[in-house]
């Protein structure tokens, strides 16, 4: 079944009769889902035409047909445009899959972000660059230049998220963290069809943890959005942040990430904790004459293949 197929069969599947007001006294059903007959009648097309739709065998719908379909099955709207997307290969939009790389700019809005965790992620996940508290929170464990490395040896959330140990225990909601993740990465990668290090990397991401697997079967869309992150610290204990993601207009896929929290709270209080920590650890790591100042972020060889 075409992915397209697969989308449509996963939302019909969620769709019980009674939400779209088909349930009958006393009717026994094969399957709990909306059947492919019951789903045309709503949406108004004929069977035919939506069986060959779902069997990716129909690449021209109308607004007008897409439009019915996510509203008989209850789209958001991210869902809605990825059916579109999906529905429509030869129109959607073929994005140049060039190096990201980070701009001066960035560079220095990320390196005023001094109290609380920041870093830049690509279209992949890739980490082009994190702050001082960034990297002590997220990945202490890696070098602080590790993004600025590039190609196969730069870290990506998603691998940090999914198979990193590390990582993973830091989230007190670990699951709910693993469905966003692959909310995301279904969608882009719809938008990049032609992006073969994504579809490399959700590859391998589903043949190593059968977590990501199991998530990825279902289907679920979602862009990544502001919210509330917790975090378990093995150091400082308990952090609770307002995640607020900034996208970069100037740079297609690149996202400012901010882990907010209110001055003066515990939050703030641990991270200044987690900082002195971090730096006195850094001091440890370099030569005494190096150890008064930090790597500042630079620009130079940020950039992913």
């Amino acid at each position: 079944m075409s992915e397209l197929g697969e989308f449509l069969r996963s939302r019909r599947d969620r769709l019980t009769p009674a939400d779209a007001g088909l349930t009958r006294a006393g009717e026994r059903r094969r399957v709990p889902g909306l059947r492919r007959e019951e789903l045309a009648q709503l949406a108004g097309v004929s069977v035919t035409y939506y069986t060959r739709l779902e069997q990716g065998q129909s690449r021209n719908a109308s607004d007008a047909v897409l439009d019915a379909l996510a509203r008989v099955l209850r789209l958001s709207d991210d869902e809605h445009a990825h059916l579109r997307v999906l529905a429509r290969p030869a129109r959607a939009l073929r994005r140049t899959n060039r190096p990201q790389r980070l701009r001066a700019g960035t560079a220095l809005v990320l390196n005023a972000v001094r109290d609380m965790p920041a870093f830049v992620l690509g279209r992949r996940t890739d980490i082009l660059a994190w702050n001082r508290l960034g990297h002590a929170l997220i990945a202490p464990h890696l070098d602080f230049d590790a993004p600025s490395r590039g190609g196969a040896a730069r870290p990506t959330m998603a691998r940090l998220i999914v198979l990193d140990t590390y990582t993973r225990d830091l989230y007190v909601h670990w699951r709910r963290k693993l469905e966003d993740l692959v909310s995301y990465l279904r969608l882009v990668s719809a938008q990049h069809p032609d992006d073969a290090a994504l579809t490399s990397l959700i590859g391998e991401l589903c043949v190593k943890s059968e977590d990501f697997s199991s998530v990825w079967a279902r289907h679920g869309v979602r862009d990544c959005g502001p919210g509330i992150r917790e975090y378990r610290h093995p150091l400082v204990g308990e952090l609770t942040f307002t995640e607020e993601i900034m996208r970069l207009q100037d740079d297609p896929g690149q996202r400012l990430v901010v882990l907010a929290t209110e001055p003066g709270s515990p939050t703030a209080e641990r991270l200044a904790l987690l900082a002195s920590l971090h730096a006195t650890a850094a001091r440890a790591c370099v030569p005494s004459e190096a150890a008064s100042t930090h790597p500042a972020i630079t620009p130079a060889e940020h950039q992913a293949g």
